[in-house]
């Protein structure tokens, strides 16, 4: 199991997570076409080209779900009891086919759990960045995790 349960966090703990990945047409358009999204901007090389941006702008919600996707395996896999919310999400850089990304985590607020002895709430403040060092996202995550079983 590669997360960490509950107790085995502290409030400034932060991760650079080792995986990237970088981001293909085939990601934005079928990302796009599964979640119904007709976005010119998206979809159309014409529309993008005719845009301030020039080229084909992938998904902002393919962008966040890659964030959270790339920062799992080090922080609740295998501990997760459920995602309570995500806040402060923005998008401050576009991103755009051929970008490689890459996470960041840094816990900023643990507290235990008042309707469940065993498990405590983590709040992740994850970062997002391409392969010129830009913040593309950032949100912050609280995340429900299990406590560690006692012995």
């Amino acid at each position: 199991m590669a997360g960490r349960h509950f107790d085995e966090w502290r409030v400034g703990d932060r991760l650079e997570h080792e995986i990237r990945r970088t981001v293909t047409e085939t990601d934005n358009l079928l990302f796009s076409v599964m979640t119904h999204n007709p976005q010119p901007l998206h979809l159309d090389i014409e529309a993008a080209k005719a845009s301030e941006f020039g080229q084909i702008l992938v998904n902002g919600t393919f962008t966040f779900a890659l964030m959270i996707g790339l920062t799992i395996s080090d922080t609740t896999l295998g501990t997760l009891i459920a995602n309570l919310g995500y806040d402060k999400l923005v998008m401050p850089k576009p991103v755009f086919l051929g970008d490689t990304m890459r996470a960041t985590s840094e816990v900023s607020d643990l507290r235990a759990s008042n309707s469940r002895p065993g498990a405590g709430v983590v709040t992740f403040a994850h970062t997002l960045l391409n392969q010129r060092d830009e913040i593309v996202c950032r949100c912050l995550r609280m995340a429900m995790v299990k406590k560690r079983p006692e012995a």
